[in-house]
């Protein structure tokens, strides 16, 4: 597939093509009347990784067509990206060319960027980073008023900290989140609002409990909570884990326990086939009857999960593959049925598209 042509005026059409597609997938189990949450066409990706291109004395940022792998596209703005990212790119590769020191053996740039102006810039070389790599490395921080981090083959040098700390008002809430760099963050962060308003509007007026599975960093564990009376969520990566409870302390939200596990393992452990010390010092009994949020990886539920997923008179479901969302729903369909149903364009100009499900007992 080569690289996609950025046009708004061929944004909506685009959209619009998703949606029939996605309920035309879904028709047979009942969707319609889907939502769909529209991106910005331009400016709207929190992230962005380049390869940084060797030319004699020049640098440029560099993609590649997946259909010419070996011929590097020179970029001097990005349009997907946010419009910091797109500001800073021409100065920080004009100031990496001016110095030796930070271009030598540089092959890659990483920009996380915040909705509320954190900036984080991971450089990667081929080469083992030394003191004065460091010295340099901060200077050019301090002008460019950012943060960075240098990597290599086993080596990673953080000169201020290693995250970005998100910040936007959600139905009337003010929320923060530290965003791990390396670790996974909604990409597209307008629609990620969207995403949170959404499956706020859903849990509205249900109360009692809730069991989230693939927390993250707490993205929706925050923005739900104080719909339920309690949370029990789950993480299977450390790193997440630890960005989740600063997030639950940062937004004061106290309801909320959070388990290292990975799915498979919390299903054993709510359905009494298996005990885990992790859980020791929580009740799991009120969460037998609660509602339950999935997010998961692109693989979707396993077995185990869905077997779980059957015993909860509600689940609400966001999904990054539709393929896998299909074959879960339709597995779920002799217990519940679709109550609701949106998509959320991530990923403009690209067939990806972020779906949520509504699923309500029968």
């Amino acid at each position: 597939m080569p690289l996609p042509v950025y046009d708004p005026a061929t944004y909506p059409a685009q959209l619009a093509g998703k949606l029939a597609h996605f309920e035309q997938t879904f028709a047979s189990l009942g969707v319609t009347n889907t939502v769909a949450h529209a991106s910005t066409p331009l400016h709207y990706r929190l992230r962005a990784e380049f390869r940084i291109w060797h030319d004699g004395d020049r640098l440029d940022y560099a993609m590649f067509d997946p259909e010419a792998p070996k011929v590097p596209i020179a970029l001097d703005t990005f349009p997907p990206a946010a419009e910091s990212i797109c500001t800073l790119m021409p100065r920080l590769r004009d100031r990496l060319a001016v110095s030796p020191t930070l271009r030598r053996s540089l092959f890659q740039a990483d920009f996380l960027a915040t909705l509320s102006g954190d900036m984080l810039v991971t450089l990667i070389y081929h080469r083992t980073l030394d003191e004065a790599w460091e010295a340099a490395a901060r200077e050019m921080a301090a002008e460019l008023g950012i943060m960075i981090i240098g990597r290599s083959r086993g080596q990673k040098r953080v000169l201020d900290r290693d995250w970005v700390l998100e910040e936007f008002e959600l139905n009337g809430r003010q929320l923060r989140y530290k965003q791990v760099e390396g670790s996974f963050t909604q990409p597209n962060g307008g629609v990620n609002r969207q995403m949170l308003g959404w499956a706020c509007q859903q849990a509205a007026g249900i109360g009692g409990n809730l069991v989230e599975l693939y927390c993250g960093n707490g993205n929706f564990t925050i923005a739900l909570a104080p719909l339920f009376d309690k949370v029990l969520a789950t993480e299977v990566s450390k790193s997440s884990v630890h960005a989740a409870q600063f997030n639950l302390e940062a937004n004061k939200v106290e309801n909320v326990a959070i388990a290292r596990m990975s799915s498979e393992e919390f299903s054993n452990a709510l359905s009494g086939r298996e005990e885990f010390t992790r859980l020791k010092d929580i009740d799991l009994a009120p969460f037998r009857h609660a509602t339950l949020f999935v997010d998961p990886p692109r693989s979707g539920l396993d077995a185990v999960t869905l077997e779980l997923a059957r015993g909860f008179d509600r689940i609400l479901y966001i999904s990054c593959n539709q393929q896998t969302l299909l074959e879960n729903v339709t597995a779920l369909q002799d217990t519940h049925q679709i109550a609701a149903s949106a998509v959320f364009d991530q990923f403009p100009y690209t067939h990806h598209l972020e779906c949520g499900l509504l699923l309500t007992r029968r």
